[in-house]
């Protein structure tokens, strides 16, 4: 292999770990959006009520499982 190979190949697995960043970013933003919108029913205050925490947790919880199903799912039909 030259330079410019291993250049490349150096590149393209730094643009994949940042495009998986990127992924997870955009997950976390769209987890809290949905998750707060369904949960946090009052004004904010110094802590969450403990429904708050209860729906916040049960919230992320089922939406990790969800897209953990959906990229599985995914996989198993690109094989």
């Amino acid at each position: 292999m030259d330079s410019s190979s291993v250049d490349s190949a150096k590149f393209q697995r730094l643009l994949e770990q940042e495009q998986q960043r990127a992924m997870v970013n955009q997950m976390v933003a769209k987890l809290t959006d949905v998750c707060w919108d369904k949960c946090v029913t009052g004004s904010v205050g110094s802590s969450f009520s403990h429904s708050e925490v209860t729906c916040l947790s049960n919230c992320a919880q089922r939406y990790m499982e969800l897209s953990m199903l959906t990229v599985q799912r995914f996989k198993s039909n690109g094989e």
